[in-house]
């Protein structure tokens, strides 16, 4: 999944932690944040703590991987997904 900003990655974040049926106070709990942190993170909040988010990833086992866009370009599948759909389906309206 290419994330492109703070909302991507908190869209992530929601989609996976409800996926596993957690709430936000488990999540907090399990990663040793605040339910409100999740909270405020899970809705976007830009200036979240990078050591925090990657606390939680960890907890959803999520892994953050950083590469090149040329590598990128040049790892894309044959199937081609629609993230801003998939993104959309874990975003809060």
């Amino acid at each position: 999944m290419r994330v492109r900003s703070i909302r991507d990655m908190a869209a992530a974040v929601r989609g996976r932690r409800t996926d596993l049926t957690l709430s936000q106070a488990e999540l907090a709990r399990r990663a040793g944040v605040s339910r409100k942190w999740i909270s405020e993170f899970e809705a976007g909040k830009s200036t979240a703590e990078f050591g925090l988010v990657i606390r939680v990833l960890e907890e959803l086992g999520l892994v953050l991987d950083l590469i090149s866009g040329e590598d990128a370009a040049a790892t894309l599948p044959a199937t081609v997904v629609d993230l801003d759909a998939l993104l959309d389906q874990y975003r809060v309206r």
